[in-house]
């Protein structure tokens, strides 16, 4: 059977267009209208969200204190801005630095048991705490005067030290092997740790490569923003290291 299309109709009135510019909805389906200001209110959205997922994955995450393990400086419930760029383009970590690294290794087996779920920071893997010893350091505890001592050079701990806790409640003495950490918790009696995994099969160390970046600010609650700036102590053991023959180990460029 033979069809015959009908003729166009020139005369009919176009199809409504309302005055954001896309067609009136359909009288017969009763199809909701979605206007251009939602679609590009939408595709803002979508937009905005795929570059705080690229922020957070590769400039700069945000991380949860649980734990008093590095009072005064980081308290319970602090969040913590750390940048996850701080050491790319050669830059390395540097002595008094604060960092968050994923303990997996190190302060946390490979059958994925956390080694002090007090001094994580929510995941079970990460920890915070602060760089003491580089690799090629010799970092023991304690001197005469009761003070850790990088290379022979004691360290004045009095301006981020816990008020009242001690260097260590044990002595140890480790080298720093290279490309790796010793770390410590500035609340010595509450921080599980490099000096609590001495015997582990990583030895307390962690890797750089591990370093997922410095913390640099601590952004709530409200009243404790404030930047986490490396202490002057130790851009001077910097130099009397430097000068006693140490080299630049864990300078800061």
């Amino acid at each position: 059977m033979e069809t015959q299309q009908l003729p166009e109709d020139r005369d009919s009135a176009p199809s409504p267009v309302d005055d954001e510019g896309t067609d009136a909805p359909s009288r017969s389906f009763g199809i909701p209208r979605v206007s251009r200001r939602t679609k590009e209110f939408v595709a803002l959205v979508g937009v905005c969200a795929l570059v705080i997922v690229l922020v957070n994955r590769f400039v700069a995450q945000p991380f949860t204190i649980p734990s008093g393990s590095m009072e005064n400086a980081l308290s319970v419930g602090d969040r913590v801005l750390v940048d996850k760029l701080s050491y790319d383009f050669g830059g390395t970590p540097h002595r008094g630095d604060v960092v968050v690294f994923d303990g997996r290794g190190s302060f946390v087996d490979t059958g994925g048991q956390a080694g002090s779920p007090a001094d994580g920071d929510g995941s079970g893997d990460d920890f915070v705490k602060r760089v003491i010893g580089v690799g090629g350091d010799t970092v023991k505890c304690c001197d005469a005067h009761g003070r850790i001592t990088v290379d022979g050079v004691e360290l004045d701990e009095s301006s981020y030290l816990y008020p009242g806790a001690a260097p260590s409640a044990f002595p140890f003495a480790v080298q720093v092997p290279a490309g790796e950490l010793f770390v410590l918790g500035d609340n010595r009696a509450v921080s599980a740790d490099s000096r609590a995994h001495l015997g582990d099969p990583g030895g307390g160390f962690v890797p750089v490569s591990r370093v997922v970046g410095r913390a640099e600010w601590v952004i709530a609650p409200l009243g404790h923003w404030r930047s986490l700036d490396r202490p002057q102590v130790f851009a001077a053991l910097d130099r009397r290291i430097a000068s006693a023959g140490g080299g630049a180990r864990g300078h800061q460029g």
